[in-house]
C-alpha cells in the first residue's frame, strides 16, 4: 500500500499514464466503507459498474440494474474516494437514444462521476458523440459485454477468437476514439488482440480479461479480496475476507450464547 498515493487527478491522467507506460490500477467499489480502503491503497480508478447487481444487490444480470441502483451507490462511493477518478456505468437501456445518454449521464456526473461508461462498438458512436458534444467524458467497452451478451449460470465468453471478430473490435475501437471517447474497456478477448487494439489506440485500454499487454487492468474488489464465493480465471484473490469475516461472526455468536 502506498503511504502517500498522488492523486490521480483529472482525465489527462489517464492518457499521461499510457505515455509514460505506467499501468492504470483500477478497481470497482459500491459503498462509502470499501471506497475509503481502495482509494487510500492508491487505484488509479474506481468502477461503480452495473455489476453492483451480481455483487451486491442479488440480481441474476446486470440488466436488472437501474439508473437509480447505480445513482445510490455512486453517491455513496464519491463521498469515500478523495483522490482517485471515478467511473460510473451507464445500465441496460438507459442509453437508447443519444438524449438519454446525454441526460442520464448527466444525473450519474451530478452523482460523483467524472467519467461514465456505456457498452458497445460503432453502433454506439451517435451516442458518444452526443455525450462528447455535452462536455461529460466517455469510456467505451467493447468485448465481453454483460449487458447484452451475459446468461445467469453460464461463464463470460471470450470475443474476438476468429480473424473476422477480431477486426471488427479493432475497428469498434478506432471509432470510438475517434468519436472522442477517452478510455476503452476490454473485455473477455483473447492477449494478443488486447496488445493489438492497445496499441492501436492513443486512448488508454483498461482490461478484465484481455491480458498483460493493455493499458490497464480492472477487476471486481469481491474477488480481489476473497469476499466472492466463486473462483474465476480472469481474476487472483489476494486474500481471504469472506473466511475471516465468516469466523469473526462465528466467534461473537459463540460468545454472545455462552
Amino acid at each position: 500500500m502506498s503511504s502517500s498515493p498522488e492523486r490521480f487527478s483529472g482525465l489527462a491522467s489517464l492518457s499521461e499514464a499510457k505515455a509514460q507506460g505506467r499501468p492504470i490500477v483500477a478497481i470497482t467499489a459500491y459503498d462509502f466503507p470499501t471506497a475509503q480502503i481502495v482509494d487510500e491503497a492508491g487505484v488509479d480508478v474506481v468502477f461503480v459498474g452495473d455489476s453492483v447487481g451480481t455483487n451486491v444487490l442479488g440480481y441474476a444480470t446486470e440488466r436488472e440494474v437501474t439508473l437509480d441502483d447505480i445513482c445510490h451507490h455512486l453517491r455513496a462511493v464519491r463521498r469515500g474516494v478523495a483522490r482517485a477518478l471515478i467511473l460510473a456505468d451507464l445500465p441496460y437501456q438507459t442509453y437508447e437514444t443519444p438524449d438519454d445518454a446525454v441526460a442520464n449521464a448527466r444525473r450519474l456526473v451530478a452523482d460523483g462521476a467524472d467519467l461514465v461508461k456505456l457498452e458497445g462498438g460503432r453502433e454506439q458512436l451517435e451516442k458518444v458523440r452526443a455525450l462528447v458534444a455535452a462536455g461529460i467524458p466517455v469510456c467505451g467497452h467493447i468485448g465481453f459485454t454483460p449487458q447484452t451478451l451475459f446468461v445467469p449460470g453460464q461463464k463470460g465468453r471470450v470475443q474476438g477468437r476468429l480473424r473476422a471478430g477480431a477486426e471488427a473490435l479493432l475497428a469498434d475501437a478506432r471509432a470510438l476514439e475517434e468519436a472522442g471517447a477517452v478510455a476503452l474497456v476490454l473485455e473477455l478477448v483473447p492477449e494478443a488482440l488486447g496488445g493489438l487494439i492497445s496499441r492501436a489506440l492513443r486512448l488508454p485500454t483498461i482490461g478484465i480479461g484481455a491480458g498483460r499487454e493493455c493499458d490497464g487492468q480492472v477487476l471486481i474488489v469481491h474477488d480481489v479480496v476473497g469476499f466472492s464465493p466463486r473462483t474465476l480465471r480472469l481474476a487472483r484473490s489476494y486474500g481471504e475476507a469472506r473466511a475471516q469475516m465468516a469466523a469473526a461472526l462465528q466467534t461473537y455468536a459463540r460468545e454472545v450464547r455462552e
